[in-house]
């Protein structure tokens, strides 16, 4: 299961960077580039949501704690991803990584966060 999980994650991992690059060539000048994040959030995380249906019965968790198990274990490996490409990547001071994740400076970054952890048992839940 573990191995698997691993192998959605990184299917998610490469799906947000395609949806990252799309947002900010399409989006950023257009609606500006903190509507244009927010945006990207909300499609992210459906994005997420999607491929964890999909990829439910494959994953092959069952349990409640093993479905926690499995999207703590994607919260971990994403929030070190984002941290590692804006810090050592694009680099950006920690202040401006944090107002992704901070809602009274307009971002929304850890909605989606919880959204990911929550998406193995979201997708158990509405699939019955």
């Amino acid at each position: 299961m573990w191995l698997r999980a691993l192998v959605i994650w990184g299917v998610m991992a490469f799906l947000e960077i395609v949806q990252g690059t799309l947002r900010v060539k399409l989006l950023n000048r257009r609606i500006g580039d903190k509507r244009a994040r927010q945006v990207g959030v909300v499609t992210g995380s459906i994005v997420n949501l999607l491929v964890t249906g999909l990829t439910l019965p494959w994953l092959g968790a069952r349990t409640p704690g093993e479905l926690w198990s499995v999207g703590l274990l994607w919260l971990g490996l994403t929030l070190g991803l984002d941290f590692a490409v804006g810090r050592w990547l694009f680099q950006f001071r920690w202040q401006r990584i944090a107002r992704d994740f901070d809602p009274r400076s307009g971002g929304w970054l850890s909605g989606g966060m919880l959204v990911l952890l929550c998406s193995p048992w979201i997708a158990a839940w509405l699939r019955g």
